[in-house]
């Protein structure tokens, strides 16, 4: 497998890496600086929230046949899960009140590292039956970090409680009642939704389909696609600084 790029996945990320940056800056304003802004509790804001979570955990599942080989794959999804590490331990010595466990690069480097040995199993599998399974899944353990299985407000069965009682259960997606995490992205049910993307880039390649993905259209978001990892990583301090400049006038 060549490490072939395509500039229309830098493009759908980039424009998830730009909604993000917005939502954040939002959350900064409501969280950091006391914008009491209902909008922000509003099932729009939820949607936009989650809308940006999906893209960037199934586009990662998209791309993960797309490395060099299993030790390329390796080595990035180690890289990606010690910055979500990083993440962690900056949050707790810098804000320890928006502390981030299990975060959203904790979640993608777990899966493109597990997902290695996972692949020889799932080649097997016809990835049309592949991907009907991971998406139904994904939806059938969407409220499972709540105690339920079901997806939002349909809780169709309540789980174990004991199931649910330390950081070992949390990283699985069972978190004990008093974790907390401003970021939370455990393996359930995201690792559901990643191996939906896997599979379905496994309908592109079966169907001849990846070439339509090669051509450039949206140059500056692809950059931002091209360039996710070290924006996300710097993203919050740089909005923090813009915010507390544009606002103190106001705050003064």
């Amino acid at each position: 497998m060549t490490g072939k790029r395509y500039a229309a996945l830098d493009g759908i990320r980039g424009i998830a890496l730009f909604n993000m940056l917005l939502y954040h800056a939002v959350w900064d304003l409501v969280h950091l600086f006391g914008f009491d802004w209902l909008w922000y509790q509003s099932q729009p804001a939820y949607i936009w929230q989650q809308s940006i979570c999906w893209t960037f955990i199934f586009l990662s599942g998209f791309c993960q046949p797309l490395g060099r080989s299993w030790q390329s794959k390796l080595k990035r999804g180690g890289l990606v899960f010690l910055a979500g590490l990083f993440i962690s331990a900056a949050t707790a010595l810098a804000a320890p009140e928006s502390l981030v466990l299990f975060g959203i690069l904790t979640l993608i480097g777990s899966c493109m590292m597990l997902f290695v040995p996972l692949e020889f199993a799932f080649k097997k599998c016809p990835p049309t039956i592949g991907l009907t399974v991971s998406f139904a899944a994904f939806l059938l353990t969407k409220n499972i970090n709540q105690g339920y299985l079901g997806l939002d407000c349909w809780n169709l069965a309540a789980l174990p409680e004991r199931w649910y009682h330390n950081w070992a259960t949390a990283y699985l997606g069972l978190p004990a009642p008093e974790f907390h995490s401003t970021d939370y992205f455990p393996l359930l049910p995201w690792a559901c939704l990643f191996a939906a993307g896997y599979f379905l880039y496994q309908i592109f390649a079966e169907k001849e389909l990846l070439h339509h993905l090669e051509s450039s259209r949206m140059r500056p978001v692809e950059w931002l696609g091209r360039h996710s990892l070290i924006i996300y990583m710097i993203h919050q301090p740089v909005l923090y600084l813009l915010l507390s400049l544009l606002l103190l006038p106001i705050q003064g």
